[in-house]
């Protein structure tokens, strides 16, 4: 058994941010933390020590599509390719699309659940609204049904975390409970509905919400809508941060509006361009980058172009939100959401979950490249 201090300009816990930090490491795990040890520190990393980044909305990466490399082998080579970036968990997202597309993609979480990186399942549609899709092929679109229950149910028997984002309008609350009792993470997403109808799902069960104000009915003066609701609830919600899909400005009254602290994360809501080539096709149609935007030939979002890293750099510098927050923001709180807190905690942490940021948050490495 080997055992080692190292020390770090600051160290984040998950939880706290603690200048002149040392960690000691034993057999290859972040066994403990302390700010008195600095003399027993045999090297110093400048930099700080964080959780790698966990991203519960990822599409792609790597040159792979999930929908359309729905396979073990295409779920691990899209976690890799985020990996480099600093995300050392993910949740790979099979949109709407043709049923038999989803069965795949259980089976391959299945196949891929002890993969290192790969967190569980995220299946977004193709029970939503037609009229918020975004995206999403409308030809498949359609209201839940027993054959998508049948999936959660047998990915959830063998143990895989299952997010699935639906719109209110597109399943009963009966439905909504039956999800929540197989302990799938409902989220509420690409809807049209009213606040008292988001309200309705939210207390049948649904915890979550998918890209906060993307593919939501908008809040006005007379009428909360989705966004209103949501923001106005204890949910969980994530927002994807590139400065395209919602404005920092927007992003900051978001977050000090919630009611409770801790429920919003961010998500890259990535597409195969992050490390990949910068144009693919979807549906049969081409989706190319540019300036920062994967946009289809009318112009519209199509996902986006962007890692947790850059997420939470844009965070601090452009949103306004503090450096704790956001770090737990891309953490502590998406590995609270899914029910499994000690993703997002230091501490136990294998030293490759690990990652050293820069003085400017740009990612430096991971802590067992730099070691």
């Amino acid at each position: 058994m080997t055992r080692r201090w190292i020390s770090f300009d600051n160290v984040f816990d998950g939880d706290k941010l603690h200048a002149n930090g040392c960690v000691e490491i034993v057999s290859g795990s972040i066994n403990e933390l302390s700010t008195t040890n600095k003399t027993k520190a045999e090297h110093h990393i400048s930099g700080l020590l964080t959780p790698g980044y966990i991203d519960l909305q990822v599409n792609g990466g790597g040159g792979v599509l999930l929908n359309t490399t729905p396979t073990q082998k295409g779920m691990q080579l899209i976690a890799d390719a985020h990996r480099t970036f600093g995300t050392t968990a993910v949740m790979p997202t099979v949109i709407t699309d043709h049923p038999d597309v989803l069965d795949r993609a259980a089976d391959a979480a299945i196949k891929a659940r002890s993969y290192r990186g790969i967190v569980g399942l995220h299946i977004e549609g193709p029970h939503i609204s037609v009229e918020r899709r975004g995206i999403h092929a409308v030809e498949y679109i359609r209201p839940l049904d027993t054959r998508t229950l049948n999936v959660v149910e047998r990915l959830r028997a063998e143990h895989v975390v299952v997010m699935i984002t639906l719109a209110p309008e597109a399943a009963t609350p009966e439905q909504v409970a039956q999800l929540t009792a197989m302990q799938a993470i409902v989220s509420i997403g690409h809807t049209n509905s009213t606040a008292k109808k988001i309200n309705e799902t939210i207390a049948a069960g649904a915890s979550c919400a998918t890209h906060l104000f993307n593919a939501m009915s908008p809040m006005t003066g007379r009428a909360p809508g989705a966004v209103g609701a949501v923001i106005n609830s204890d949910c969980y919600a994530g927002i994807i941060c590139d400065g395209h899909h919602v404005s920092d400005e927007m992003i900051g009254l978001a977050i000090r509006a919630r009611p409770k602290s801790d429920r919003v994360f961010v998500v890259s809501d990535a597409m195969m361009t992050v490390g990949g080539p910068d144009q693919f096709d979807l549906y049969g149609k081409t989706i190319k980058l540019n300036n920062g935007r994967l946009i289809n030939v009318e112009g519209s979002l199509a996902g986006a172009h962007i890692t947790q890293a850059q997420g939470v750099k844009r965070l601090v510098e452009n949103a306004g939100i503090n450096l704790v927050d956001a770090l737990k923001m891309a953490t502590a709180v998406p590995a609270s959401c899914i029910g499994v807190p000690e993703l997002g905690k230091l501490l136990g942490q294998s030293v490759d979950d690990a990652i050293v940021l820069g003085k400017d948050l740009t990612l430096k490495a991971s802590l067992d490249t730099i070691l």
